[in-house]
Parts: structure tokens; sequence; C-alpha cells
């Protein structure tokens, strides 16, 4: 016979208001806490729903803090040249939060921080409980209520704090958020600490009654579609081993809000087995870029890319434009956006006096010159200034820079950045950079994917642990074919086999001719991995020597310091 037992109170949890809560915000010089520093400690202590406490310091992080942490956060090295040093503070923190739950925004940021000063001075790491209100924010609110899960985003609905990216005042901001969440969460039943831990992780009602869509499905690479019950497609997604990928969308590790209420709707998973993973992620895109489901976000909309087209007129200009035509003219892209568009088109017009008006000019029609000809960024083809030789160099020159050799606008906007940097002109020198680094980045970007595309065929193969082989058909940057050679199988005929029935690729003009530029970069990247061997190649597969690709490591450094919820450092490009 068995008895029930009754529950211990410490086996119920520990009661949510009983709780000492450590609400804290840290400022830095980075991102990084390999490589940057803790310039001020900013914390909270709450229990009940009452503040016990709070605790703020500057921290002098040994090193100059970048202009544009300043500017963003207001702490500039003459606030922190007499403000401790980490040694000194970091015990006093830890103090104040002895024993207590550690909150913040965002926590895995500011922990790998304290994580770091820990390690350098020898301290344990914290062995805290830690509730980040991301997280919790994304489990308990939906997009009409919040767009997004950013701090000032939910200090607007909830606190009368506003976060200014100064630590306390983030932290005071904090704890009104997280007073507002844990009281939503309460209406979930969630009372204790340890039932706020399993709500986070915990399936939703309609993840766990939903589960049997699982059932049935296959292992081994392929696509995986979301359907609604009038088999419209809701989500599109790609695995390795569709079984598990499927599976893991009825259990506790998927936590995101918008996923969730998609499987919610869902009422059945079609799959598509493939032959590689690299078909799977291919086919993954096509579908997105056709079925466009509600739930994808990525890759749903590739018609929307822009270029930056060189005219084909008498005196050509840069004009942003969605259509690669067949019609002689030079193209830059695909861009994004149309700001980075217009801000690789300022670059270049930076650098190279093209003309910016947008009217049809011809040798035999003239009208008064603009202002830009009076300060020399333009030489006045428009009065005659100019034939449509001397024009033509810069069209040349122009053209060049877009497609073969971006060291002149490169060296030209660094030029002036250092010169905004001395004379304390920062935002415009950050302007300058952004502009630059979209030129550059797009422009590597093209020339790497038309490396690609201008081959007509090439067939690739990569070794399977099994001892197989992936192989790859690709024509013109398109996947045409693809299929698994056994172990112990002749190559030559399967070969043969496969770029025989290969898809049919008509390309068409532009710099991706036949496929969109995210498959093509697929296919690189799995060109680019490790023990691909080339078994075909029709053409000749190269970079220009002096393509923007040399340039753009430099350009990715000055963005290192880049988060979503971090300021960009305004990093020299050397």
């Amino acid at each position: 016979m068995e008895y029930a037992v009754q529950g211990t109170l410490d086996e119920l949890g520990t009661p949510l208001e009983q709780i000492t809560f450590v609400v804290f915000d840290l400022e830095t010089t980075g991102v990084s806490a390999g490589e940057h520093a803790i310039t001020e400690i900013g914390a909270v202590k709450v229990r009940g729903g009452e503040v016990l406490g709070e605790f703020g310091t500057l921290v002098d992080p040994g090193s100059p803090i970048p202009p544009f942490i300043s500017v963003l956060t207001g702490i500039t090295d003459a606030m922190v040249v007499a403000a401790p040093k980490i040694e000194s503070v970091l015990p006093s923190f830890l103090e104040f939060a002895e024993g207590s739950t550690l909150v913040a925004h965002n926590a895995g940021f500011d922990l790998s921080f304290v994580k770091a000063a820990c390690a350098a001075l020898g301290y344990p790491p914290p062995a805290h409980p830690v509730v980040d209100t991301v997280v919790l924010a994304r489990r308990l609110l939906t997009r009409d209520e919040a767009p997004n899960c950013k701090l000032s985003t939910l200090a607007r609905i909830f606190s009368k704090t506003e976060p200014c990216h100064r630590a306390l005042a983030d932290a005071r901001a904090t704890v009104d958020v997280l007073h507002a969440l844990l009281e939503r969460a309460g209406s979930f039943g969630v009372h204790t600490l340890e039932e706020l831990k399993g709500f986070v992780r915990a399936p939703t009602e309609e993840q766990r009654r939903k589960r049997h869509l699982a059932d049935g499905v296959p292992t081994g690479p392929g696509v995986y579609v979301f359907e609604d019950e009038r088999g419209d497609p809701l989500y599109v997604g790609k695995s390795t081993n569709l079984r598990n990928r499927v599976r893991s969308y009825f259990t506790a590790g998927e936590t995101r809000p918008r996923i969730r209420e998609m499987v919610g709707i869902a009422e059945r998973v079609r799959t598509i087995i493939c032959a590689t993973p690299l078909e799977a992620e291919v086919r993954e895109l096509r579908l997105i870029g056709s079925a466009k489901p509600r739930y994808n976000r990525r890759s749903r909309f590739p018609e929307k890319m822009v270029w930056l087209k060189l005219t084909e007129e008498p005196f050509p200009r840069l004009s942003v434009v969605r259509e690669v035509k067949d019609d002689g003219a030079g193209y830059l892209g695909p861009f994004g956006s149309v700001r980075a568009a217009e801000d690789a088109r300022t670059a270049l017009h930076e650098t190279i006096p093209l003309r910016r008006c947008t009217e049809r000019i011809t040798p035999r029609t003239g009208r008064p010159a603009c202002a830009l000809a009076g300060i020399g960024k333009c030489g006045a083809p428009c009065e005659g200034r100019q034939s449509v030789e001397e024009y033509g160099l810069h069209v040349t020159a122009a053209r060049r820079a877009m497609e073969l050799d971006a060291a002149a606008v490169f060296s030209a906007i660094e030029a002036r950045m250092e010169r905004l940097s001395l004379e304390q002109r920062y935002e415009e020198a950050a302007a300058d950079r952004d502009r630059l680094a979209s030129y550059i980045r797009v422009s590597a970007r093209m020339q790497r994917l038309r490396a690609l595309t201008s081959l007509p065929q090439m067939v690739a193969a990569a070794p399977l642990p099994s001892g197989g082989w992936e192989i790859h058909v690709v024509r013109h940057g398109r996947l045409a074919s693809a299929g698994v050679m056994p172990r112990g199988a002749h190559p030559t005929p399967f070969v043969d086999a496969l770029v025989a029935t290969a898809e049919t690729v008509v390309p068409g003009p532009g710099p991706v001719p036949a496929a969109s530029a995210e498959e093509t970069e697929c296919v690189l990247r799995w060109l680019e991995s490790p023990g691909v061997r080339l078994v075909q190649v029709e053409g000749g597969w190269s970079l220009p020597i002096g393509g923007a690709g040399r340039l753009k490591a430099r350009i990715d450094r000055a963005y290192q310091a880049s988060e979503p919820h971090r300021p960009r450092e305004g990093r020299p490009l050397r």
C-alpha cells in the first residue's frame, strides 16, 4: 500500500515576495568581455516590491573610452579619471549582491563582464540564481503588446524611469519591468522562484497538444513546412535531421513567442526529403521566397533587393533601382535596403564627380548648373563644360570602383574620416564610416557572387563520414542537381548521370543571373567548407586582384563592437 506524503515548505519553493533580487546594469567600453572594460555599475536591491538599497559607481576602465561610447552614455574620460578601479569596486558589488537572485536585461552580456572581472582578480564566478528580463518578456508578452523586448521599449510600457545608458537609471527601469512581468507571470500560476524558472523553460499547452504533428516525420536532411488547416504554409525550415528538428518545436527548448504562436495554429507538417544538406538549404530559400510564410522573417522578399545602377546614357548617373536589365549598364548590389544603396552612392559621389541630377542630359540639351558645380563636386556637363569623352573618364572610374577596384573610394573616404575625427566631428565621421561600409561590403559580396555566377557549370564533391561523397552541380551560381555517391561507386558514371539530369539554367542579366543572391551564397559557403573538391569547372573561378574583399576585413574590425542592444564603437579602420 502506498501512502501520500505531505510536501514540506521547502518542496513548495520560495515565494517570489520573499526573494531578494539585485537588479543590475553595466556600462562598458565595448561588447567583448575579453577585450573591453566596465565603466559603471548600477544595482538596486528589492524584496517584496520594496527597494532595500542601491549601489552605483563609476569605474576607471584603465583605458580611453571610445568617443562614440561617450556620446551614447555621457561617460567621459574626465569623469572616470578619479573613479575607483574594478579591483576596488568588484568586492563591494559582490558583497551587495550576496545571497540574492541577480536580475539583468540581457543578463548574459552583463554577467560575462562580471565573470571576466572575477576571473582576472581571482574571485570565484557568481553562483547566484539569475533572471533575465529579456527572456521573461519574450515568454509573457505578445508582439501586439511590445514590438520588441528592448529595455527602452518595455520601460515605456511599464516604467516611469527612462533608460539613458547610465547604469543606475537603467537598473531602476529594469526593476519596474521586472515587477510588471512578475505580476503578469502570477496569472499563469507562477508564485515561486522555482516555478518562475520552470515557466520560462516549460512548453506551452498548445505545444504539448500538437506533439502528434511530429509523428511519422522521417530522419535525414530535408525541408519541413508547417501548414494551417487550409494547407497554407505558416513556416518553412530545413534540417539535417528532420525528425529531431520538428520534434524540438514541441519541447521547452522552443521559447520564441512567435514560433509558439505558429505551433498553436499549425495543423500538419509536410516534409521534403533532400539528398544533401545544401539541397535542403536551397529548397528552403526557394520555398520561403515563393510561398512567403507569414512566420518566416528572413528571405521572404528576395525581389525587394535593390541595386545601384550606372545608367546607360551620354552622361550616366548613379540610380537606385529594383530591377536588373540587360541594357549594358553597370550594377552594384544587391543591397538589403534603399538606404544602404543610397549610402554606397554617397560614398562613390564623394570620390568620383558624377552628376547627381536626375534629368536626362545630351550634348545638345543644357540647363544652368547647380551648386555642386560651384564647389567642385560636378563638372557641369549640363552647361556643356564637359564633353561626353571628358565625362566618360569619370564613368570609367565609377564602373571600375563598382566592379573591380575599391581602393580609390576607400582611401578617399578614410582620409575624410581622419580629418573629421581630428576636428572632433565624430558624428559626421561615423556617417562616412557607415556609407563606406555599405559600399565595401556590397562590392565585396557582388565580386564574390559574380566569380561563381560567371561559370556555366561547376561540379564539386565533399567527403562523407560514411565514405561516400556529396556531389553538387552548380550552373551560373544556381544549384542544378544534388546527389550522394555511395562508397566504392565509380565516380565518372555517377557524375555524368548527375550532370545529365541537372536542371537546365538559362542565365539572365546582372551579377546574379540565375538564382537569388542568398542561394548563391549558400553554394559558396559549401564550396569553401573543408574537404570540398572541384570535379569539373567550365571557365575560370577568380576574384579581381584589387577587389573589395581585401578591404572588408578592415571595415568589419571597425564594427566588432556592434550588438543589437549596444552602441557601435567608433573604431578606426586600421
